[in-house]
């Protein structure tokens, strides 16, 4: 199998024709809105600012920001990382006593628009989630199906795939990061080797979770699957399928899909059988992930305060979704197509994107849109 991304080998949670459609045609057909994890408490010697951006990365911002206010990279504090082709809206911090250089800070795309205080630095993964309100162009006409997939997609989830983002230039960060797994790959930065294994990483849990959707047990949960409670976040192990399996389609709770590392142990019984087959589909096995901790991840979330809103040439798609999930996922169970991969493909990320994504003082694991 390959490691290359493609929507085409991935299995789909709705039914029935898609709405088709062109995205991104403007950056402000694709807007997303970080949901902070916690109130800021307004005093501390963090300054927190809430920046709008179209055009760049954060990484970017963050370098920015760097250059002009002298902050060290290690000291700004970044929640989760953003895409350039959208116009985005996210919170980072810098140490409070560079405040009163902030006026001095400026950069076309970029707008701050509050400030506060807190009493930490801002880190990755502290974040609710992320709001995207989306326009889909050129489907005049199919609100409605959009609405009805919608709809299908809040009562029972959507697959919680990483989206064609994590993969960089043609999909084909994941290549790359088998050589650096394999031992075989030049590049020599730690950060950016971390994040191109995490795109095998990801690659093998797409395998996996397609199987899941092929096989019919999307909304089930298998022996020896570590199921996580959605309304808690608690973990356990499933030993009596058929029971568990109930909840699950009461959306009580998911199956999580394993993302390979050192400290994220294999699953066991026939959720074990089923990831294995994933790996060894890339001819791998979990000793080759021993440079990374690891993770569990919700083999599918549950979109809120979701909603379709016809247009003249198509629809507005409005959804959140929790942190570390991918829009397109949702965007490509209601469209039926390549969601997003042509057109950022054609941008000049590849491992640049890579760079971009482990800078910036933030870790590798990215809060994508």
């Amino acid at each position: 199998m390959s490691l290359v991304f493609n929507w085409a080998a991935l299995g789909q949670r709705s039914e029935g024709p898609g709405t088709g459609g062109t995205l991104r045609r403007e950056p402000q057909d694709f807007r997303v809105e970080e949901v902070p994890a916690y109130p800021f408490s307004g005093e501390g010697p963090h300054l927190y600012l809430h920046v709008e951006k179209t055009g760049h990365t954060t990484a970017h911002v963050v370098r920015e920001l760097c250059t002009q206010l002298g902050v060290r990279d290690r000291d700004v504090g970044v929640a989760g990382l953003k895409d350039r082709h959208a116009v985005t809206t996210q919170w980072l911090s810098v140490p409070a006593k560079h405040e009163s250089r902030l006026g001095q800070f400026t950069l076309d795309g970029v707008r701050i628009l509050e400030t506060t205080r807190h009493g930490n630095k801002l880190g990755m993964g502290h974040l609710r989630g992320n709001r995207f309100v989306v326009r889909v162009r050129d489907a005049a006409g199919q609100a409605p199906a959009a609405e009805a997939t919608l709809r299908t997609l809040v009562g029972g989830g959507v697959p919680n795939y990483f989206g064609p983002q994590r993969f960089g230039l043609g999909g084909l960060n994941a290549e790359e990061g088998l050589r650096v797994l394999r031992g075989e790959s030049a590049l020599r930065d730690p950060r950016v080797r971390r994040f191109l294994t995490s795109s095998v990483q990801s690659a093998v849990f797409n395998a996996a979770l397609s199987l899941r959707l092929e096989r019919g047990i999307f909304a089930a949960v298998l022996a020896g699957d570590m199921a996580k409670k959605h309304a808690t976040g608690g973990v356990f192990l499933v030993e009596d399928a058929a029971a568990e399996s109930v909840r699950a389609a009461a959306g009580e709770i998911s199956a999580t899909g394993t993302l390979f590392g050192r400290k994220a142990r294999p699953l066991t019984l026939d959720a074990g059988a089923l990831e294995a087959e994933a790996l060894a589909a890339f001819g791998l096995t979990p000793a080759a992930f021993g440079s990374r901790l690891g993770d569990r991840r919700f083999t599918r979330v549950f979109p809120e305060d979701a909603g379709i809103e016809a247009t003249e040439d198509g629809f507005v798609a409005a959804f959140t979704l929790p942190k570390g999930s991918f829009a397109t996922s949702v965007l490509r169970e209601i469209m039926k197509s390549d969601v997003d991969f042509a057109a950022l493909e054609g941008a000049p990320d590849g491992l640049t994107g890579a760079q971009d994504a482990a800078g910036g003082g933030a870790d590798t694991d990215q809060e994508e849109t």
